[in-house]
């Protein structure tokens, strides 16, 4: 059995040792503090990703308390949640909309957003993570659903609130917060889409409501529940990500790596080496065994994606941020049936957000100690003090 607060400031600021003696002793274990067991290691965790017994549906999931029916409702609908066939029909419906055309056609607008947020970076110090790295991702997020830019501080505002839901320890404040941040997003949205269906533009709420398979199209609901999901998932997992990046380029003087023809390979060893989410549960739909544990209907096992990164059966020296890895088969996107729908657009903003910064201040420096939030299961930093 495992006994390790998520809150303990040692771990929060470094969870890789804790995962290193888990995966040794494991490397499926119980793990006390969440109640549930934890895979550790790249295998099992790869393996269970797309294990069909096991899914992210809620057995048996009844009503919401009251205080929490308009986050519920967005949650229903949330691709997250779901698992075929009404998994199927909604990711296939979504695709037809999130196409690699329409997130390659955002390169532009990621290059233009990059330099617009450089310019008006500060010369003395100033904290990246609010000035940049949050910027970045929800200007695009913006412009990709066709919404107004100066809404940014709104979408923040709401994705903040309802992630927090996922973070270890949350209390009633957090879950009032949430609840009345899916309430106004969603009826912003509900009024929005209104406005497209009769207003069609080249954005990909217009797409979500064209979009078309055998006569099936997406509820009100489900548009609603998509949107709010490729904010908070896809917002939220690039902030981290672009932040965490810049510490280890930095920290360890490979921001040459960031050159056009090393640049892929950087960003896969940034997701595996520091991903941005460390967690992510399943629900056990029939008897199996796991690391020697049996588990059944009703148990719940914790998918540890951040300790996967860092298994040495797979990874050589995988404590090492190497950005010339060539074998990097790291799972900080998920894998199986909820592989990350938002995973090509995520690498698109690194790959552009990451060079962008560098080039516009070679100097840029590490000024004061980096310190992750206390927001387990997510893996980001608090605040990045930087000078160029």
């Amino acid at each position: 059995m495992l006994i390790q607060s998520p809150h303990d400031p040692a771990f929060v600021q470094d969870p890789y040792t804790f995962y290193d003696r888990a995966r040794a002793d494991g490397p499926v274990l119980f793990w006390h503090d969440y109640g549930m067991h934890a895979a550790f290691d790249h295998a099992t965790v790869h393996a269970l990703l797309r294990d069909r017994r096991l899914g992210r549906a809620v057995p048996g999931r009844g009503a919401a308390p009251a205080h929490l029916t308009d986050f519920d409702a967005v949650e229903r609908y949330s691709l997250l949640e779901l698992e075929p066939p009404e998994h199927t029909r909604l990711r296939r419906l979504v695709l037809h909309a999130f196409t690699s055309r329409r997130i390659g056609g955002l390169e532009g607008d990621i290059r233009a957003i990059c330099a617009d947020l450089l310019a008006g970076l500060s010369e003395g110090q100033f904290d990246l993570i609010p000035t940049y790295c949050q910027l970045v991702p929800v200007r695009v997020i913006a412009r990709l659903l066709g919404v107004p830019e100066e809404m940014g501080s709104d979408l923040l505002r709401w994705s903040s609130a309802m992630v927090a839901m996922y973070q270890a320890g949350r209390d009633r404040a957090i879950e009032d917060a949430a609840n009345a941040a899916a309430r106004e997003f969603s009826a912003f949205l509900r009024g929005y889409i209104e406005e497209r269906r009769n207003d069609p533009r080249d954005d990909l709420i217009t797409e979500l409501i064209a979009a078309d398979e055998d006569g099936q199209t997406l509820s009100h609901d489900e548009m609603i529940g998509t949107c709010i999901l490729l904010l908070n998932a896809g917002h939220e997992a690039t902030v981290h990500s672009l932040g965490n990046a810049v510490k280890a380029l930095i920290e360890t003087g490979q921001t040459n790596a960031l050159a056009p023809d090393r640049v892929d390979r950087t960003v896969e060893e940034v997701m595996r080496f520091d991903p941005p989410l460390h967690m992510f549960t399943r629900h056990v739909y029939e008897p199996i065994e796991v690391g020697g544990h049996s588990l059944g209907p009703g148990d719940e096992i914790a998918l540890m994606l951040g300790a996967a990164g860092r298994d040495p059966g797979v990874f050589d020296t995988p404590d090492q941020f190497n950005p010339s890895r060539v074998k990097n088969t790291h799972v900080a996107f998920g894998g199986g049936l909820h592989f990350c729908v938002g995973a090509p657009l995520a690498r698109l903003e690194m790959k552009i957000a990451l060079p962008a910064l560098f080039e516009a201040m070679p100097k840029l420096r590490i000024t004061e100690t980096p310190a992750y939030a206390d927001s387990y299961h997510f893996h980001k930093l608090d605040r990045l003090i930087v000078s160029a």
